[in-house]
């Protein structure tokens, strides 16, 4: 009996005109990119090896060159994808890169499966998306212009945890996930809200969109400025999880068995062994 559907959470045609937007405007060189490209190369460099075959996925996909350099003899990309329904040929590639988007997809689970079925035997996947914590201000500030009326402008992002338990659910061995952030201040939400459509980022959830009035920029100012730091800023945050993980192979380093370590946990944080 097959299996049932994960519900479509995104609107798929929303998503891809959102990146589809952003692409013709410069997306490469925007800074939340930039550092999230700047970020992967240097994970990507501490790596003791080098890959064969790369492909390379997200709105990230121009920075290639920048992000694998010589680390990989060959990269293919795609910029604007349902990373959900690539369907990649089966060990196809040694690395493979998904950096910008999963956040907003479908079928994360899934297309996390695709990623490792398409690597060969200890190939490594590296990820990365906006986490919990991302846009706090923002969202603050949106559900008390909302009133009583809320609607959905910013979708939930994942937790850590919830990242690292994913990629030991979908097969991954050797599995990390960390986070990585970083506070951009802004004197309007116009402008952070530009920054947003300029990365394709935006509202993609699925359902119609409510109207929210004339006055609801003018509620969303007034929000905003009780916000505001002594010099008229308000700080937001743009928090990213960094996903890795190894297609099995038969030579890799196992995780020691629990239980089997000689020093117990408690002695190692007695207190009177700390200065």
């Amino acid at each position: 009996m097959d299996q049932p559907s994960p519900p479509e959470i995104f609107d798929r045609r929303r998503r891809r005109a959102l990146q589809l937007r952003a692409a013709q405007r410069s997306v490469a060189t925007h800074f939340l990119w930039a550092l999230l490209a700047e970020d992967i190369a240097d994970r990507l460099a501490c790596t003791t090896r080098n890959f064969d075959k790369c492909l390379l996925v997200g709105p990230l996909a121009p920075q290639a060159a920048t992000i694998v350099g010589t680390k990989a003899a060959t990269v293919e990309t795609i910029a604007v994808a349902d990373e959900d329904r690539l369907n990649p040929e089966p060990g196809s590639y040694d690395l493979i890169i998904a950096a910008g988007a999963l956040d907003s997809v479908n079928d994360l689970p899934g297309a996390l499966v695709q990623f490792r079925r398409a690597l060969r035997p200890d190939g490594l996947f590296l990820g990365a998306m906006f986490g919990a914590g991302t846009l706090a201000s923002l969202k603050k500030a949106m559900m008390v212009a909302d009133g009583a009326r809320t609607m959905p402008h910013i979708h939930p992002q994942v937790e850590l945890r919830a990242a690292a338990d994913l990629l030991a659910r979908t097969g991954y061995a050797m599995q990390v996930a960390d986070r990585a952030g970083t506070d951009v201040r802004y004197g309007d939400w116009r402008t952070l809200v530009a920054d947003l459509r300029d990365a394709g980022v935006g509202n993609s959830l699925a359902g119609p969109r409510g109207y929210m009035g004339r006055a609801y920029p003018h509620r969303l100012d007034a929000a905003w400025a009780v916000m505001r730091d002594g010099s008229g800023k308000v700080s937001e945050r743009f928090e990213f999880l960094h996903l890795s993980g190894w297609a099995p192979a038969p030579d890799q380093p196992k995780p020691a068995r629990r239980g089997s370590a000689t020093v117990s946990l408690a002695a190692v944080l007695d207190r009177s062994d700390r200065i």
